[in-house]
């Protein structure tokens, strides 16, 4: 029997609450995977004698296959269903991830080649999950909860590290380098399994009863099957036109591209900076990480609510998304100031209001949820991602030249800061009204 045949309950289940949490535990496990070279990167880089210019490429590495990787992998879930791509990504970005942790073990083979070739590969299979998150929350959670669902799994990237950096500095300094990669490898396959035995559709979810499905229904979910009932699935030219043309995705995609660079230098270069800038042991710079990341994780929870509790009250989409990413952005500010910030404890209160400003704006996932049309969630997904995750490209390397060139981080501070700026301009010049897209 399906929830859809049983007798409606007097109150809803609440299973998505559950199926977020599940989310939320998945993409943290995704973005430490994304920052292990960053926190092992110090030891690393002295264990095989990289330069600032080779770390920068080798951290860019995971940005080269994500973005590329975005289109196809939108399009795979919209052919093929969020169930079995999702799970096969998890697998494949464990098993490079646990690889990176043999590099240098056979003679002949380049270090610098070899640690790129794995991180390229990390970011090709760890493609289609953001993509899958917006899939799923449009499938499981009504319009005036996506907001909150969204930066539920969005704030896992802050949570990463301050569940992670602890930890991954304390294996760095107890065991090497190499374990972090063999420990957050061997964790995802474990994630993998779980996330295998209880991710499917509300409508086909024993723990989903008649009531919780009928609010989900009601509020404009989308389903998680690999094609809409009607409608042609998968790739087309036509549509990724449509989505490459038109002026509001545009903006969204430029500031989300813009946010994101504040994202990539922090799980990328931030535990770097602390040593080597700040002078900050490995251990040190682990918690010193952790600070501002608790703070970006409370941002996107609150931006989330927030949003949505002005959508409820003024029943207009676009002010519930873009005052929270006003106000965001205005705070991320502080991580300028950063440049010029004489003692330690400066620079992590500084950078913890960054970054829960940062957590506040955080809500491209969430308009991507209100805004794609129903018949290719998963591909304007992957566009989006493309776009955002160009930052990962980017960012890593001109930070890495920066730093070369002027032997100082003060630069790439105000270079990451400039951007936040640009997404406030994106969203008010660029976006106008966000809604819902249709097609012919």
């Amino acid at each position: 029997m399906t929830p859809s045949d049983a007798s409606p309950a007097p109150t809803p289940s609440y299973t998505r609450y559950w199926l977020i949490a599940l989310l939320f535990v998945i993409t943290t496990i995704n973005y430490a995977d994304r920052s292990t070279f960053s926190i092992a990167g110090s030891a690393a880089s002295e264990a095989l004698n990289l330069s600032p210019v080779q770390m920068g490429f080798i951290l860019s590495a995971f940005g080269w296959a994500y973005v590329a990787a975005q289109v196809p992998g939108g399009a795979l879930l919209d052919r093929f269903g969020v169930k079995r791509v999702y799970i096969g990504a998890i697998v494949l970005w464990s098993i490079f991830t646990a690889l990176q942790g043999f590099v240098g073990f056979i003679g002949g083979l380049s270090i610098v080649g070899s640690l790129f070739a794995l991180r390229f590969l990390v970011g090709l299979a760890e493609a289609p999950s953001f993509p899958g998150n917006a899939r799923i929350v449009a499938a499981w959670f009504p319009a005036a909860e996506r907001g909150t669902a969204s930066a539920i799994f969005n704030s896992a990237q802050y949570f990463a590290l301050v569940a992670f950096a602890p930890l991954m500095s304390w294996l760095v300094h107890d065991f090497g380098w190499r374990s972090v990669f063999f420990f957050m490898g061997g964790l995802g396959v474990v994630a993998a399994l779980i996330f295998a035995k209880f991710i499917t559709g509300p409508d086909k979810h024993a723990m989903v009863n008649a009531c919780e499905l009928a609010v989900i229904q009601a509020g404009g979910a989308v389903s998680m099957e690999a094609r809409v009932a009607g409608t042609k699935g998968g790739f087309s030219l036509s549509r990724l036109k449509f989505l490459l043309t038109n002026r509001m995705l545009l903006g969204i995609y430029l500031a989300q591209y813009c946010i994101n660079v504040l994202t990539y230098f922090f799980v990328t270069w931030f535990p770097i900076y602390l040593v080597k800038e700040r002078g900050l042991n490995i251990i040190q710079a682990g918690f010193a990480a952790a600070a501002p990341a608790l703070c970006g994780f409370i941002g996107g929870l609150a931006g989330g609510i927030l949003s949505d509790y002005l959508l409820k009250k003024t029943n207009n989409i676009s002010l519930a998304r873009k005052i929270p990413i006003f106000i965001g952005m205005a705070l991320a500010l502080a991580i300028i100031p950063c440049a010029w910030a004489g003692q330690e404890w400066m620079v992590i209160a500084l950078m913890a209001v960054a970054f829960f400003g940062k957590g506040i704006a955080s809500l491209g996932w969430a308009v991507v949820s209100d805004v794609s049309p129903r018949e290719f969630i998963g591909l304007t997904g992957g566009v989006f991602n493309m776009f955002g995750n160009a930052a990962g490209i980017v960012t890593p390397i001109v930070i890495g030249y920066i730093v070369a060139a002027t032997g100082s981080f003060d630069g790439a501070l105000i270079y990451v800061g400039v951007h936040c700026v640009v997404t406030m301009l994106a969203f008010g010049l660029i976006t106008g009204k966000i809604a819902r897209l249709k097609i012919d």
